[in-house]
């Protein structure tokens, strides 16, 4: 038997934005752009116990713990979402999901597929962006073009990056092409926008409505 609209669930307050991409298709830029445009948005910082590689800075770019101190968390259930990658952990911390909801805001996540997957099965109501390179070849070419890996390493990314976008093209909720930064984010903006007017997240409670059995406004008297 179909659930009357008005008894479906309530979504939480808050948006979870989870951004996936391989290595160098440009989400961390457009995950920039979107919070310098979003004051509610909070960005998570994710955990790991890798070393800080070239300018990274601990608290802007990775919180950089000993794995004692990210074991530590997990038991205190401190992450929303763990992972160990080529050795070392990755977390993105529940606090932020925290935030957000208590402001009404969106939580940003910039974390690969296996940690938005991770999401999406504890906060169903979570939107899961993949954001794609135009092509491969122009994939490759980014990453030539840091001019930071040796041949050895781009080869490894770009076999990395051809199972993560298989991945995220399957599972994911939308799915943005970055062959122009512009148009990338302004797709990315209208995601967000359209998520936002959602039913279940727009607060109605102001107007007192009391909505008919099929979800359609009950017919004004004498209409």
């Amino acid at each position: 038997m179909e659930t009357p609209a008005n008894d479906k669930p309530q979504l939480d307050r808050g948006l979870l934005l989870v951004l996936s991409a391989p290595s160098g298709a440009g989400k961390t830029t457009l995950a920039r752009r979107l919070l310098a445009d979003s004051p509610d948005a909070v960005f998570s910082v994710s955990y790991t116990t890798r070393q800080p590689r070239g300018k990274e800075k601990d608290g802007v770019d990775y919180h950089f713990v000993d794995v004692q101190s990210f074991q530590d968390k997990i038991e205190r259930g401190e992450f929303v979402e763990w992972a160990e990658v080529h050795g070392h952990f990755y977390g993105s911390s529940r606090s932020v999901v925290e935030q957000a909801r208590a402001k009404n805001g969106i939580a940003v996540f910039d974390i690969d597929v296996q940690g938005g997957q991770a999401i999406k099965r504890k906060y169903p109501e979570a939107v899961l962006v993949f954001i794609l390179p135009p092509s491969m070849e122009e994939l490759e070419r980014r990453l030539r073009d840091r001019k930071t890996d040796s041949e050895e390493t781009i080869r490894k990314r770009m076999l990395v990056a051809r199972s993560e976008m298989e991945r995220g093209i399957a599972s994911y909720d939308y799915i943005i092409v970055n062959d122009d930064f512009d148009r990338a984010y302004s797709e990315l903006r209208s995601v967000v926008v359209a998520e936002r007017c959602r039913r279940g997240r727009v607060d109605l409670g102001r107007l007192h409505l009391d909505p008919a059995p099929d979800g359609k406004p009950s017919a004004a008297p004498g209409g």
